[in-house]
């Protein structure tokens, strides 16, 4: 069976993936589908730079305002419903253009997850983190007897993975390596053109930091507000970035001041992130936007398209 070929495209924050998203997405007739793990929630729409109900007319969009801030979203999720817009666009013929920020998403659509997708168990959790302050040691011992693949290679004190792992084979009753065996075995049906976006690191750092600012005219903290207001349990998805640092401003924390100045760090912090995951793919084609014209890329990005489907 012929693989379906998608046209990806990833970057760190800030580098310019949403304006050219749409530009490739009119040209080659494309509909677009995030691979960005906050703008599935709704009501989160400024703190996730998600695109504008313009943009949205301009371009169909897929994987935007899926769930309530409150509600439980993950990487198996995420692939799920990624892999039923894909069907449904192969069905039409249509090109679909992957685009987001989150590699791990990316990743676990096109190449098949790179851990198992056992849902976390709380009470499994705790006992687990309750032996570590115990006795830390006991948990690589553990792990040695019920899964020796993955103890050989978790160091003893890297206590979050290996309580993961025998949390998964308490859960499965499977070592993770053998679930991770598995996964990797997988075949996935599709054929990605990888493209990467960069910018000079000082370029790139200015454009984060004009973001925040446009974010907070745009109204950041009322958006901020508004959801602490509504849910005041703060869910998982109220501690992303652009949320919490805002959150720390309107619990009386800090300054307003302090948490733009936190806000930018963390985010030029998380764009390093990005970059090193994304570095690991070598199938990815980069282009360094600093003195590089939409038309350049547009006209580069074509000719690498039309070599990989003629």
């Amino acid at each position: 069976m012929e693989k379906q070929k998608i046209l990806v495209l990833i970057g760190p924050t800030a580098v310019g993936k949403t304006e050219l998203s749409l530009l490739l997405a009119e040209e080659f007739k494309a509909e677009i589908i995030s691979a960005d793990s906050m703008q599935v929630y709704r009501g989160m729409d400024i703190g996730t730079a998600k695109p504008t109900p313009a943009e949205r007319r301009r371009v169909p969009h897929h994987l935007l305002d899926v769930v309530d801030p409150d509600e439980s979203f993950n990487v198996a999720d995420y692939v799920d419903l990624a892999e039923q817009v894909l069907s449904e666009l192969k069905a039409q013929g249509t090109t679909p253009l992957l685009t987001g920020g989150t590699g791990l998403y990316v990743d676990a659509l096109l190449q098949g997850f790179l851990f198992p997708d056992a849902p976390a168990d709380p009470k499994i959790r705790q006992e687990l983190e309750e032996q570590a302050e115990r006795d830390p040691q006991s948990l690589h011992r553990e792990l040695q007897r019920v899964d020796p693949v993955s103890a050989q290679r978790l160091h003893p004190n890297d206590l979050r993975r290996i309580i993961r792992a025998l949390e998964v084979y308490r859960r499965t009753g499977e070592p993770i390596s053998l679930l991770q065996q598995k996964r990797e075995q997988q075949k996935r049906p599709y054929d990605p053109l990888y493209v990467g976006l960069t910018r000079e690191r000082q370029e790139l750092y200015e454009r984060i930091n004009r973001r925040v600012d446009l974010m907070l005219e745009q109204g950041l903290v009322e958006e901020v507000a508004g959801l602490l207001e509504k849910y005041p349990s703060q869910p998982t998805a109220l501690q992303a970035l652009g949320y919490k640092e805002i959150a720390m401003y309107l619990r009386g924390e800090m300054s307003l001041e302090e948490a733009v100045e936190l806000l930018k760090r963390d985010t030029r912090r998380y764009a390093k992130r990005q970059l090193s995951w994304f570095r690991r793919n070598k199938r990815i084609h980069w282009l360094n936007r600093t003195g590089l014209s939409d038309a350049a890329v547009l006209e580069t990005i074509r000719d690498l398209w039309r070599e990989f489907s003629p």
